[in-house]
């Protein structure tokens, strides 16, 4: 009987101890939800999010999954809350659509004749907003896991052909807020912010007149029907500068392991890997654009020059604005453009 006993009580054991090797297994697997604001088909949901998604899981052994909803907890502009808050354990989206002044330093990556391509100003943008800007420390309450940028922006409308600076006087214009909206304000434009998804339906309708985007958008969203012009520049009339953050408290749960796995697939390598499917995308939209009525010219001198002018007001007033936290705002943007090669 004690022989028996002694096996059961071993066997008890054993179970046991299966047991807690599968509760400690299960609780070492971390699933993060990622909420996503743009279409499920567009290239920085399908070529960005989702297969940095799988490569964090294989990173990880599987001990870290993200999942990418289909549909976003809140609105576009909620998104870098959603992250702070817990409401989402991490989210990606525009410095440009929060409407305070908590990325006060993160404007150098909006301003115009930043770059000719994507990731040229993501890879820049990563190193000098993230290091000698403090990019983290505008960023409370979250992991800054990287920053990127679109291609160069550009100006389409369906009213006329900018020729002179007094062509934008008066056009109904949708911008994504921030530095391009109070610069297209000085040249005479009344600018109107709504989310990309809201905006075929609004230029359709004769709501406004046009767009300021990269051209991958108007591939994306549908809207070379309702476009007659776009017009270029060197360097881009303006960009868009991007984050992707996860909630504080949930980056702290993760090991040290699991923390420096995320962390190699995030920073310049995820900068990188988003810059590189904004310039696929971008040589799409032009590829589609080139088949259409759409007429695609470069700015001439005069509007070159009035924008230049307008846009040195801006960046000087942010360099005073960075200067009274510290930072010198001037030599920043100065170094960016140097590493992108815009002569300006």
């Amino acid at each position: 009987m004690k022989r028996f006993a002694g096996l059961v009580t071993g066997g008890l054991v054993a179970v046991a101890a299966t047991l807690g090797f599968a509760v400690t297994a299960a609780q070492a697997e971390t699933t993060l939800v990622l909420s996503s604001w743009l279409p499920p088909k567009h290239p920085i949901v399908a070529k960005v999010m989702k297969p940095w998604a799988r490569d964090v899981e294989k990173a990880t052994d599987g001990r870290v999954k993200v999942r990418v909803l289909a549909k976003p907890l809140g609105a576009p502009p909620a998104h870098f809350d959603l992250a702070r808050d817990g409401v989402a354990d991490i989210t990606y989206g525009l410095h440009s659509f929060t409407k305070d002044d908590r990325f006060l330093r993160s404007r150098i990556g909006q301003f115009s004749f930043l770059g000719d391509n994507a990731v040229a100003v993501s890879k820049a943008y990563w190193d000098v907003y993230g290091g000698q800007l403090d990019a983290q420390g505008e960023h409370e309450g979250v992991k800054l896991l990287s920053l990127f940028a679109h291609g160069p922006g550009m100006f389409h409308n369906n009213r006329r052909k900018i020729e002179s600076p007094e062509d934008f006087a008066g056009l109904k214009i949708r911008t994504p807020g921030g530095y391009i909206a109070a610069l297209s304000q000085d040249l005479g434009i009344t600018t109107q912010f709504m989310g990309p998804g809201e905006v075929y339906e609004k230029l359709s309708r004769g709501v406004i007149d046009g767009v300021t985007f990269p051209m991958e958008a108007l591939k994306a969203f549908r809207l070379t029907d309702h476009l007659t012009s776009t017009m270029t520049m060197p360097g881009g009339m303006y960009n868009t500068s991007w984050f992707l953050v996860m909630n504080q408290a949930k980056w702290d749960a993760l090991s040290d392991a699991d923390k420096a796995a995320l962390e190699a697939l995030s920073g310049a390598t995820f900068a990188e890997r988003a810059g590189k499917v904004w310039d696929e995308a971008d040589a799409g939209g032009a590829e589609l654009v080139a088949g259409t009525d759409i007429e695609v010219y470069a700015a001439n001198d005069a509007v070159l020059s009035a924008i230049k002018e307008a846009a040195a007001r801006h960046e000087a007033a942010w360099a005073e604005a960075v200067a009274a936290q510290g930072f010198d705002g001037a030599a920043a943007l100065a170094d960016l453009r140097a590493r992108t090669g815009v002569a300006y």
